[in-house]
């Protein structure tokens, strides 16, 4: 496994990089972490913290690092990739907290040749479970035609 930073493995620009480290990935799976602070994108005072349902998000682009690592390795370009939806999303806390470190893992399920995936995914924080979901990602061969064509 290489270290890299998460910048070059996820083909966002600041702020919309929500992770803040790829900790682990094999050709099957990938885990991120994300450090919650005030700092953190989508912070709620009001709740000390990022509501659970940001954790898609966060799953979605653990995803990506992933891809991204692995498409790195290859020494081809890191693309972007499309998240077509959530099945059975469930979080176990409505918060993740202020000074909480989050464990984003995901793990390949299925992949077609079409560029269509699922993954199992789950966020914890120590040994505890705060959510799991499958998420569908799908990355066409030319992303950039794709989006053309679907205008």
């Amino acid at each position: 496994m290489n270290h890299y930073k998460i910048e070059q493995v996820v083909p966002h620009s600041e702020p919309m990089i929500l992770l803040n480290r790829l900790s682990s990935y094999s050709e099957e799976s990938g885990c991120c972490e994300v450090d919650i602070s005030s700092q953190s994108p989508f912070y709620d005072e009001s709740l000390n913290g990022v509501a659970s349902y940001i954790g898609c998000e966060y799953m979605a682009q653990t995803i990506a690092a992933y891809a991204g690592a692995l498409a790195k390795d290859k020494g081809n370009e890191v693309q972007i990739g499309f998240l077509i939806g959530t099945r059975k999303y469930k979080t176990y806390a409505p918060v993740f907290k202020n000074e909480q470190t989050l464990k984003v893992s995901v793990t390949k399920l299925y992949q077609e040749e079409s560029g269509l995936s699922v993954f199992e995914c789950q966020i914890h924080s120590d040994e505890t479970c705060l959510a799991e979901a499958k998420i569908n990602v799908f990355q066409p061969q030319d992303p950039m035609q794709f989006i053309r064509e679907n205008q």
